[in-house]
């Protein structure tokens, strides 16, 4: 039996989505129930009905039947109230159970949501709420429905639960971001690291579409749906070692048992049933006959003249694994916005499900700009041509974030030449990176054609190395205009781009892991920016710096394996002191 639950502030819709919900999916074939919980002090009987007095008197359970129903009412005491979980389990014969309410219980939930109400959505702190409908915008980071649109409500509710095998039919996958998701408000002109992150977190949503999968082709795909086992882990009680079966309570108190023909291999079980008294030879792995529930190490056994002699006794259900103790069929095994590992194919498949919904790979085009760079392998150079190291970088970390890259080239420093390559890959794209240009100089043809023919806000964030970082919608697609030195570039990318490109992915957003480890330098921080500094742990567990901060210095990006992140605030840094490392492997490198 599945359960799901709408929920709400007061009058923000929740009643009305419930009676519209009971309709469509009842109309679909599906036996549903409800559960709602009565307002305050609210009762569900009224003085002076028959079945009130019965109460009075001292009746524990009253039925009240009529031609068309029949309730049951019983008693509880008063610090007694039943759980959720108790209630759903006296519903019988139902395909869903639709509870109101319930807010703070675990069951997963949709929020009835009216932006007029007053109120923040209940979503912000709730992670049970998994979706919201609503009238009016709502900048929250879950599948958002119209909360009139009962079809895909209903279509999300189903396939949530597992009732319907169909995709996700929500705006996650489909929905496109507003054009002014990045504007920010007026006034504002230098955004701290984490106002910026947050902002980030709010306006964006997954904008990859969903397909069905099948679990063997699906590393690396992000589930758009939890999962449900399908069969229990194991499926059967069995053996945990090579040993001896036998019956506990027929034990004989000499430990000595007489061996029984036959026995259980994986693949191969015992036939009919141990008789008592007996003992039968079991492998790892193998179904636990009938007439048996302990198992003895081969190690601890010696056989003579027909019988298995134990060693010691043993205790009841030795070396034995219950049908179901790793996993119940039925229950949730993965989350949606889990990223599928090698692991977590190897549960699916043993929990039997061979298919996933997944969300398609995302597709971001990687485009640099600058009439000073070249191809790596170019031959005509002159003194004033680089080799351009940061489409390479931002394609492979791209990859190895487990994105689609498309390579969008090199565009030179004209508005026409950027115009033309971005039209010619908004299309084609969930996403766009750009390094240089996103400055506001005279040679900064990115900002500026994102300003005048896109949705540009330029964010100038405190943070060093990486300052500006431009902010675009171009035909609907999200524009990352990253700076153009590799190591602001690469630091933008790692702090900014991967939770917001995880985000759009269906993953969720995605913080990097850090951990306090003593300093193995001495620095002297002014306050106002946010600093990273490249850094490598060494063999006595401390963490040092690159000799150098500029921005340029792309070997240094190669010597190491992290970065130290040093607060807003001023700060005095002297060797031994804690600082905060995130080693690159913390996001996702």
């Amino acid at each position: 039996m599945k359960v799901f639950g709408v929920t709400g502030w007061k009058n923000g819709g929740k009643t009305g989505l419930m009676e519209r919900l009971v309709s469509e999916i009842s109309g679909r074939g599906f036996i549903v129930s409800t559960i709602k919980h009565a307002h305050h002090s609210a009762d569900i009987d009224h003085e002076g009905t028959d079945t009130h007095r019965h109460r009075l008197a001292g009746a524990r359970q009253v039925i009240l039947s009529s031609p068309q129903r029949w309730a049951k009412m019983t008693e509880i005491d008063a610090d007694q109230e039943p759980s959720l979980e108790a209630l759903v389990a006296r519903i019988e014969g139902a395909d869903l159970v639709l509870v109101e309410g319930y807010k703070s219980a675990s069951h997963p939930k949709v929020e009835a949501f009216r932006s007029a109400n007053g109120h923040q959505p209940l979503a912000i702190r709730n992670a049970s709420i998994v979706a919201i409908a609503a009238k009016g915008d709502v900048e929250i980071n879950l599948p958002l429905f119209d909360l009139d649109d009962t079809n895909a409500v209903a279509d999300y509710v189903l396939a949530q639960v597992g009732l319907s095998k169909g995709p996700v039919q929500a705006n996650v996958g489909t929905k496109k971001l507003k054009n002014d998701c990045f504007a920010l408000p007026q006034g504002v002109d230098w955004v701290p690291v984490d106002e910026a992150l947050a902002r980030l977190k709010s306006r964006l949503v997954p904008v990859a579409s969903v397909e069905t999968i099948a679990t063997r082709d699906a590393n690396g795909r992000i589930l758009a749906q939890s999962v449900e086992a399908k069969r229990s882990n194991p499926p059967v009680a069995n053996s945990a070692v090579d040993g001896y079966g036998f019956a506990f309570d027929t034990l004989p108190q000499d430990l000595s048992l007489e061996l029984a023909q036959g026995r259980s291999a994986a693949g191969d079980p015992f036939k009919g049933q141990v008789p008592l008294g007996q003992a039968a030879r079991i492998l790892t792995g193998a179904i636990l006959p009938s007439g048996v529930d302990t198992v003895v190490l081969q190690e601890e056994v010696t056989l003579s003249d027909g019988r298995v002699h134990l060693s010691g006794a043993p205790k009841r259900g030795s070396n034995t694994r219950k049908a179901g103790e790793d996993v119940i069929a039925g229950s949730d095994v993965l989350q949606s916005g889990q990223k599928l590992r090698p692991v977590d194919l190897a549960l699916l498949t043993a929990v039997g499900v061979p298919s996933v919904q997944a969300f398609t790979r995302l597709r971001i085009g990687v485009l640099s700009t600058g009439d000073e760079l070249v191809d790596a392998g170019a031959t005509e150079l002159s003194d004033h041509n680089t080799f351009d190291a940061n489409r390479p970088m931002l394609l492979s970390l791209i990859e190895s974030w487990g994105y689609q890259p498309v390579d969008m080239g090199l565009a030179p420093d004209t508005p026409q030449a950027i115009e033309q390559r971005l039209n010619a890959f908004s299309d084609k794209v969930d996403a766009i990176l750009t390094s240089g240009g996103a400055s506001a100089g005279d040679e900064d043809h990115i900002s500026q054609i994102l300003r005048t023919k896109g949705d540009l806000t330029s964010w100038r964030i405190a943070v060093k190395p990486g300052r500006p970082l431009a902010l675009a919608m171009w035909n609907g697609t999200p524009v990352f205009g990253l700076p153009g030195n590799p190591v602001a570039a690469l630091v933008c990318a790692l702090i900014f781009g991967r939770p917001a490109l995880s985000l759009l992915a269906g993953s969720g957003w995605k913080e990097p892991q850090g951990f306090m480890v003593p300093a193995a330098f001495t620095k002297s921080k002014k306050h106002g920016r946010r600093e990273y500094l490249r850094a490598r742990m060494n063999q006595s567990g401390h963490v040092e710096v690159f000799q150098s901060e500029g921005s340029g210095r792309i070997s240094g990006l190669s010597w190491a394996d992290g970065l130290v992140e040093l607060p807003d605030e001023g700060a005095e840094i002297r060797a031994g002191d804690l600082v905060r490392y995130l080693p690159y492997s913390s996001f996702g490198l």
